[in-house]
């Protein structure tokens, strides 16, 4: 009698518990407030041990977890739209994921990844749009730049971020403009400087350095994001070790006049059968980036699609891909679009304005790990000017463009999943 009367209660209680338990959802369509900084607290449950699972493309990518007091007054404090679910209704949306027939599916979110941001310690002119979103959602990283990398830093770190970098040597070629301005010879005379002090004769030998070791970190299993000027110079740096590209005024001789014969395009991630610009006055690196006469539009028509992908056999490129939003509107910068006819035939194209033949959003993978290159600037300033002043994201915090950079961040803590072929 006594044990019956035990299993009795103890299966009121277990009943009791199991009505109370609940889950918090974090939509991420239109009707969250605050999309940016719902990363933010995936990422801080994350750093508490806490798992969140990533329901890919239910309700623009939304974020379920656990409830638990502390979880809720976060996302209270932040700003952030959710609501309080039973683990019965939740099991019910798990049910609608898994269905054969919903494009949907769910990933394990399991590890805070470890972020570094390759930028200049020294205040720079322009601001880059990633340090901007990451410390709008409060998602913590650390800086690294030519020496930390030099060293052998990079292991440390999960994931990667490089700020419009370039990697050629030629001081984003900005010497036709702003050679006479303070700012730019200060960065000239620091890079040089660097250069000397980790025993190299030029920035440009620095520099292949320093991408060198970037691709051995990307295939040891890191994950690499690129915006602007840091897609299209490092892979042009890759294709060119060995071959001088740089002109007398970046590093004291002149460029090889054969060079562009020289380039090894077998090195590169993303692109091939490029031509450098060889004119030191003009602001360009080489065709792989749109000319803005090639770009018949404005402010008010510059679009690209984001491609629709199968959650169940493609989640990498669905996780990379979410959003609330399939149409972004385009943002200009020193490299603002890639020419498709230029991008290798393995890269994933993410995101493409098709009828001017320019891809904006691409992914692929090198040995171990993985790269995402991201073109133009700041997802919500079109045409962002030396000197102007950051983007104010708290007047943007449902930016569809800067949304695409934290998927990104978040990738790497997804639990692996083996790929269907």
């Amino acid at each position: 009698m006594f044990f019956r009367t035990t299993t009795l209660l103890l299966g009121l209680l277990l009943l009791t518990f199991s009505s109370i338990a609940s889950t918090i959802l974090i939509p991420m369509d239109a009707s969250q407030k605050d999309h940016l900084k719902s990363y933010g607290i995936a990422y801080w449950a994350l750093t508490k041990n806490v798992p969140v699972d990533w329901l890919l493309n239910y309700r623009g990518g939304s974020f379920a977890i656990q409830h638990a007091p502390q979880i809720e007054n976060e996302l209270i404090v932040r700003g952030v739209s959710y609501s309080v679910i039973s683990d019965a209704q939740y099991n019910s949306v798990l049910q609608e994921v898994a269905a054969p027939d919903a494009n949907m599916d769910v990933v394990k979110l399991e590890k805070a990844p470890k972020v570094a941001v390759y930028t200049p310690k020294t205040k720079m002119p322009w601001d880059d749009a990633v340090t901007l979103v990451l410390t709008y959602a409060e998602i913590p990283y650390d800086i690294l730049y030519d020496e930390e990398i030099i060293k052998g830093d990079l292991p440390k770190y999960d994931w990667l971020h490089l700020h419009h970098e370039d990697f050629t040597g030629q001081y984003g070629k900005f010497f036709a403009s702003y050679r006479h301005y303070p700012w730019y010879q200060e960065q000239q005379a620091e890079a040089e400087a660097m250069a000397s002090k980790l025993g190299f004769e030029k920035v440009s030998q620095l520099k292949l350095a320093v991408v060198n070791k970037i691709k051995e970190f990307t295939a040891g299993g890191g994950f690499l994001f690129a915006m602007c000027s840091a897609t299209d110079t490092y892979d042009i740096a890759l294709a060119a070790e060995g071959v001088d590209i740089v002109e007398a005024m970046f590093d004291g001789d002149g460029a090889d006049p054969q060079a562009q014969q020289k380039l090894d395009y077998s090195k590169t991630f993303a692109f091939q059968d490029f031509k450098i610009s060889q004119n030191p006055m003009e602001y360009e690196y080489s065709n792989i980036d749109m000319q803005p006469q090639e770009r018949p539009v404005t402010e008010d028509n510059d679009y690209f699609q984001l491609f629709t992908f199968s959650a169940k056999w493609d989640p990498i490129p669905t996780m990379l891909t979410q959003n609330h939003e399939k149409t972004i509107k385009g943002f200009m910068g020193q490299t603002t679009a890639f020419r498709k006819s230029l991008v290798k035939p393995e890269v994933v194209v993410m995101g493409e304005n098709k009828e001017l033949g320019e891809i904006r959003y691409m992914h692929g993978t090198y040995a171990r790990g993985t790269w995402t290159f991201y073109g133009g600037h700041d997802p919500e300033d079109y045409q962002h000017l030396v000197g102007e002043d950051p983007t104010d994201l708290a007047l943007h915090p449902n930016s569809p463009g800067y949304r695409l950079i934290l998927n990104n961040i978040l990738f790497p803590a997804a639990k692996k999943k083996k790929q269907k072929t």
